[in-house]
């Protein structure tokens, strides 16, 4: 498997952390040298390691957004 480069940007927010320190982000994120885009997952303590996410491009985010503010509350 090719090695894997990126470079978190912005961290836009902090979700959620796990009992091991791993932290739920949303953040900027320049994949491979790319433009960067919004992505959401669970990161290590360091950033040296990561979890399955999801990569959104600013359109899928506004989006989102959208659809969120229009939800009822949750639970």
């Amino acid at each position: 498997m090719a090695d894997l480069k990126y470079e978190i940007i912005e961290t836009i927010a902090v979700l959620s952390e796990s009992p091991k320190g791993w932290k739920k982000e949303l953040n900027l994120v320049s994949w491979n040298g790319r433009d960067p885009k919004y992505d959401l997952r669970d990161w290590a303590p360091d950033h040296s390691k990561m979890g399955k996410g999801v990569t959104l491009s600013a359109e899928d985010l506004t989006n989102l957004k959208k659809a969120l503010n229009n939800m009822d509350e949750i639970g």
